[in-house]
């Protein structure tokens, strides 16, 4: 604690002590007692003397009503005269001359720790009611106890509040002294534990100026966070908020929160610094007043109940030492173990609360968070050790609230700005800065990112990815400046692979990371990621073999049971057509019964290999069979290449299609340096031994893609993430992958490289029906010709049927036709009967 202002009202301790203090003179003076020398170093100013009054008053009421006690602790004060030395002679003098059995104070913590030192040596307990720095209770003393509550009991709250509200950086400003510095690395650390980190410390000296703490004011404006913690006494805390309010700096976009070396001296801050903490967060002690003033009270008070149980006697010290020098010239105490022992057993319920004290220090009560609201505060919920944020100090409210997020605990919150919106607490730097984007550096996959260096040292940067994060800050609706730095050492080689560079944004070396970094797991730890802007993955590159698959039944694989029984029916069918045009006339075509079933099963399939030796005399048969020849070279032609293409195919398979072959064999594995392929798979149980600085069948694990890395908490990531969706779902982005990554195929499936589809009949429906109209009209012609025509000129019937079965053709393929002009009736009858008798059917 540091100087403190003499206006503390304490009037209710008179008021608490009128009724004890009656006739006090004249009980003391009747009892038989044993004097207990303390010592007290304060400064007899305002405050020093409220802080005396409270500590005689305390032992006067206490022994008013414990008058059987045999103890009576006399006060002796020695004014500091100073800080440092001054406290440190005092605290000499009353050791040595008055030779004190405990000291109360000092004040302050600047000079409480080498008055520690004299305590642990003189074996004497040194107790303080005011000094609150943490660092104090570093030292480790036995002899020290803190009967006021240090500053690290709050920064658990104040990271709860931080925590609750989603806020990601946090800039502590504080006085510099001991007060103000001791408390740093507690809250550092507790704001570690919330995953918020400190890119800044402001320090303010209690002597500066109103002009220097302006200076410092403007600077922190240049800078992107807007969550401020505040750690210093009311008189300075009250210079700080009227200038940050006149400058602008209590807007809606900032966050402050300050600590209870403020919120407990709420009686200082006059009213114009009242108003300019409108919308400030704090931590509180208690809502009484003069909680430092209570503090001494109950100090005494225990101090008191120690001393009796403890049996002391007015002794002198024990000399352990010749040497007259003042330093280890004054002796040891002979009843100091005992009186730390009792006094650290001691509770009671004091007017400050229960006093009781863990480790040398004061048991920390709730602590209530207050809301500034321009004339004074407001309670809007506690923090407690056990429960964290809370509403009210009870269970049944404890449990209520149980799955409700910590900020919902809160009551409703009036923030600077006079708005009840929760602060972003972080803005675009307004000093003109251009915001880090730090790049990878890579040899290989150039097409998503690549750094080129000039004569001049300067850097070319582009690729894919650097085309689309441009396009991206275009699209966002205001103007941000950037500059690329690479991610490589001064010899322009990489200075780490993809986890270490995104990790520079929570370091503070980048502002942010653009290139080809995927969005995996462990990375949003410390960093936060726009949405991805393209689909990524992990696959495996493989050699393929030449592999001979052993099965009997692969030749009838290439076509379909469909298009194999259609095919069978036909060459039956077309047996039957030549055998019903030709038997007649044909005596290669008569016979037996079986004799003619054989004929018409030999001669359909042997059209399948032209190996049929009968002679047609029909014209009617020798067009119908050119037309199937057509059918059966384009079937066997089709076979043949289904068949070729299944045998070649099948000697080509990846000689690796799962992951876990490759671990049970130990297998060399390849991967590209610097990806995060190497720690996947590690993680996978590969052996680090197998793995090898760069060999793709099939996705082996899924990613959630490329993305932007910001700092967490960063309000550019929603930005950003909405220019992402305008710039993918747009245009632009296929002509950048036109550009950079030219057409993008896909990596081979093992399922690809499996035995290709057979044919089936949809591939040959055309063909079937071809000749199935030209058989139907054959037959047509036959039956007509057979049972109402006489015999035609064989000329006239074939005619007659060529232009049939181009009418049919015409009107399935193409469109309708004009309608052909009939065949004109031959002139010579007798020539059409020789013929028909001659041509036959």
């Amino acid at each position: 604690m540091e100087k403190r202002s003499h206006n503390i009202p304490i009037l209710f301790i008179f008021h608490y002590l009128l009724l004890s203090n009656i006739n006090l003179s004249s009980k003391m003076a009747a009892a038989q007692t044993i004097p207990i020398r303390v010592g007290v170093i304060l400064d007899m100013d305002g405050y020093g003397e409220m802080a005396f009054n409270c500590l005689s008053m305390a032992l006067s009421g206490f022994y008013s009503t414990h008058s059987h006690y045999k103890t009576r602790l006399l006060l002796t004060n020695r004014p500091p005269k100073g800080d440092v030395i001054g406290a440190a002679s005092a605290g000499l003098d009353l050791l040595k001359n008055v030779q004190v059995q405990a000291i109360l104070g000092p004040t302050f913590s600047s000079p409480a720790s080498f008055l520690i030192s004299l305590g642990e040596e003189a074996q004497v307990p040194i107790i303080s009611y005011s000094a609150t720095s943490p660092s104090l209770s570093s030292t480790g003393s036995p002899y020290f106890f803190c009967a006021t509550l240090s500053d690290a009991t709050q920064v658990d709250a104040i990271a709860a509040i931080v925590e609750a509200f989603g806020w990601r950086e946090v800039v502590p400003v504080y006085e510099e002294n001991n007060f103000g510095e001791g408390i740093m690395p507690y809250l550092s650390d507790a704001l570690g534990r919330v995953n918020a980190r400190i890119p800044y410390r402001s320090v303010i000296s209690t002597l500066t100026t109103d002009d220097q703490i302006k200076a410092e004011l403007y600077k922190l404006m240049t800078m992107q966070t807007r969550v401020f913690v505040v750690h210093m006494l009311s008189p300075l805390a009250s210079r700080l908020f009227i200038i940050a309010h006149k400058i602008g700096l209590m807007s809606r976009d900032c966050a402050w929160i300050v600590t209870n070396g403020i919120t407990n001296e709420l009686e200082l801050l006059d009213q114009s610094a009242l108003e300019s903490m409108l919308g400030v967060v704090g931590v509180l002690v208690g809502s009484k007043l003069s909680i430092f003033g209570l503090w001494a009270y109950d100090a005494a008070t225990a101090l008191a109940i120690a001393a009796e149980k403890a049996n002391l006697r007015d002794v002198k010290y024990i000399q352990t030492s010749t040497n007259s020098t003042d330093l280890e010239g004054f002796g040891v105490s002979g009843d100091g173990p005992n009186l730390i022992k009792t006094l650290s057993n001691t509770t009671f319920t004091g007017l400050a609360g229960n006093f009781r004290l863990v480790d040398g220090e004061l048991e920390a009560p709730p602590l209530e968070i207050v809301n500034f609201v321009g004339h004074g505060v407001r309670g809007i919920g506690y923090w407690t050790k056990e429960s964290g944020i809370v509403k009210e100090l009870n269970s049944k409210s404890a449990n209520l609230y149980a799955d409700f997020t910590p900020k919902s605990k809160l009551g409703s919150i009036i923030w600077p700005g006079d708005t009840t919106s929760r602060p972003r607490g972080w803005v675009i730097p307004t000093n003109g800065r251009k915001l880090r984007v730090g790049v990878p550096v890579k040899a290989g996959f150039t097409e998503f990112v690549s750094v080129k260096w000039n004569a001049d040292n300067s850097t070319r940067v582009e690729g894919y990815c650097i085309d689309i994060f441009e396009a991206v800050m275009a699209a966002l609706p205001y103007g941000v400046s950037y500059e690329y730095i690479p991610y490589a050492f001064p010899n322009h080689t990489t200075a780490g692979d993809y986890n270490s560079l995104t990790y520079q944004v929570y370091l503070g070396r980048y502002d942010i990371v653009a290139g080809d970094v995927t969005i995996l797991a462990n990375r949003p730890q410390y960093v936060d990621f726009t949405l991805p802007y393209t689909e990524s993955g992990v696959a495996m590159v493989v050699p393929l073999r030449d592999v001979k698959r052993k099965n009997a039944w692969i030749f009838v694989k290439p076509l379909t049971w469909e298009l194999w029984l259609t095919s069978f029916c036909s060459f039956v069918f077309i047996g039957f057509l030549i055998w019903l045009l030709e038997h007649e006339r044909n005596d290669e075509f008569t016979g037996t019964f079986w004799y003619q079933v054989g004929i018409i099963f030999w001669f359909g399939f042997s059209t399948m290999v032209f190996a049929h030796k009968e002679k047609l005399k029909s014209n009617l048969s020798k067009i119908m069979l050119i037309i199937w020849f057509l059918v059966v070279l384009i079937l066997t032609q089709s076979y043949t290449a289904s068949l070729a293409s299944m045998l070649t195919v099948q000697k080509l398979q990846p000689t690796v299609t799962d992951l876990n072959y490759l671990i049970r064999t130990n297998k060399y594995v390849g991967y590209m340096q610097g990806s995060f392929v190497y720690g996947l798979l590690k993680k996978m149980d590969f052996h680090e031994s197998r793995l090898v600085e760069y060999t793709m069948i099939g996705p082996i694990n899924k990613a959630n893609g490329f993305g932007i890395a910001f700092p967490i908490g960063s309000p550019l990531v929603k930005d950003v993430s909405r220019a992402i969706l305008n710039v993918t779902e747009g245009r632009k982005i296929v002509e950048m992958e036109k550009k950079w990554l030219g057409v993008v195929n896909k990596c081979l499936d093992s399922d690809e490289l499996a035995t290709p589809n057979n044919l089936g009949l949809g591939s040959f429906w055309g063909l079937f029906l071809i000749a199935g109209v030209a058989a139907v009209i054959v037959l047509i012609i036959y039956v007509w010709r057979s049972l109402f025509c006489a015999p035609a000129a064989p000329d006239a019937g074939v005619a007659a049927m060529i232009v049939l079965i181009i009418c049919v053709c015409r009107s399935l393929v193409c469109a309708p036709a004009a309608p052909v002009a009939p065949t004109p009736a031959p002139a010579a009858v007798g020539e059409n009967v020789v013929a028909a008798n001659e041509g036959g059917n």
